[in-house]
């Protein structure tokens, strides 16, 4: 889904930063295009912040590379370049993916051959949430099988996290970060 404007709706802050404007930025990450359009508004960015600090740190049910192809995943089914861009560059070797496992993640299946039976069942869940936005019993079961109970509930969370993070991307028509791929060539 080709995205109409080049420009960005929002233009992100650029620097130097104020006091208030940089410790937000501290909190979000690295200052990302993203996270510059958020810190205009630090209680947003606080917000999200705090919550991603819960989600992404070690309380997690999800391994890294369980949510990493969740994000991935999902991401990439909602067109967001930008973001899938941004966590392929930043976590895929740390989440064990190989090149094969990229490109599934980006235009594949959950079928494809790189995949154990673990990996299908959680990007089997994302598939379905995204195209149903509920999970059949068969698919809850194989999900909690490969990420137990906290681990399902977290994906859940998660999953929808990060369509709310590719509305956003999308609508705001952030271009890529420097030196990220993009789905449709990783």
């Amino acid at each position: 889904m080709p995205l109409k404007s080049k420009q960005p709706r929002i233009a992100p802050l650029e620097p130097p930063f104020d006091a208030g404007t940089a410790e937000v930025l501290d909190r979000l990450g690295p200052p990302i295009a993203l996270f510059r359009v958020w810190a205009r508004r630090p209680e947003l960015a606080r917000g999200v912040s705090d919550w991603g600090r819960y989600y992404f740190s070690r309380q997690s049910a999800l391994t890294v590379r369980q949510r990493e192809l969740v994000i991935d995943r999902t991401t990439a089914l909602c067109g967001a370049h930008y973001e899938w861009g941004v966590h392929v560059a930043t976590f895929a070797e740390k989440a064990g993916l190989q090149d094969e496992q990229i490109r599934s993640l980006a235009v594949g299946s959950p079928a494809d051959e790189c995949w154990d039976a673990g990996d299908r069942a959680i990007l089997g869940a994302v598939d379905e949430l995204h195209a149903t936005y509920d999970l059949t019993d068969g698919t809850w079961a194989d999900l909690v099988e490969a990420a137990g109970d906290d681990g399902a509930l977290d994906l859940l969370l998660v999953c929808g996290w990060y369509h709310a993070i590719s509305f956003t991307v999308r609508a705001l028509r952030l271009p890529p970060e420097p030196g990220t791929p993009r789905p449709d060539s990783p």
